[in-house]
């Protein structure tokens, strides 16, 4: 492991472990500002409604190529994930927070296994085939990509699939 690897890895569990130190680095750091927010609001029962999730904790399938951690501005890619391959395929690549819970129980931060039941039991309509998975650690030059490729890249394809609502997952 890197340096710079293992020294994300531990900021993320001082911080976990100690809150006022992450409080006062959020204190610390300028936030990016959108101009607007886009926001629609729900309009179909969410019975009847095609669901998918989008997180930005470092989800992706094993197989599939992990986020880049070497990169200090992160890496503004997404990936891929599949609705029918099972859960133990997924793994998260993301050193900018502590998830060894989630790496027991992926629901914790990717709630799949809840929608399969949501659907089963009819309070939402369907599961959508595929999912997005992105890293949540992404600043300075990585920005724009984000916003003006990946990001509409992925709501495109959403919208193609005729998903109705999307739930983001942080980490």
């Amino acid at each position: 492991m890197s340096f710079n690897r293992f020294r994300n890895q531990f900021i993320a569990k001082v911080i976990t472990r100690f809150p006022s130190l992450a409080e006062r680095f959020i204190e610390s750091h300028e936030p990016w500002k959108s101009v607007e927010i886009p926001w629609t609001p729900v309009t179909k029962a969410l019975a009847a409604s095609t669901i998918a999730l989008v997180t930005t904790a470092g989800v992706h399938h094993r197989e599939q190529k992990p986020f880049d951690m070497k990169d200090h501005d992160g890496d503004p890619s997404f990936r891929l994930i599949d609705y029918r391959k099972p859960l133990s395929s997924l793994m998260i690549t993301h050193d900018y927070y502590d998830h060894s819970d989630a790496d027991r129980d992926i629901n914790i931060v990717f709630p799949l296994e809840r929608l399969r039941e949501f659907e089963q039991e009819g309070r939402i309509g369907h599961v959508a085939d595929h999912h997005y998975g992105f890293m949540g650690h992404i600043t300075g030059r990585h920005i724009p990509t984000l916003i003006h490729e990946s990001a509409p890249e992925v709501a495109r394809s959403l919208k193609k699939a005729d998903v109705d609502v999307v739930l983001l997952t942080p980490g």
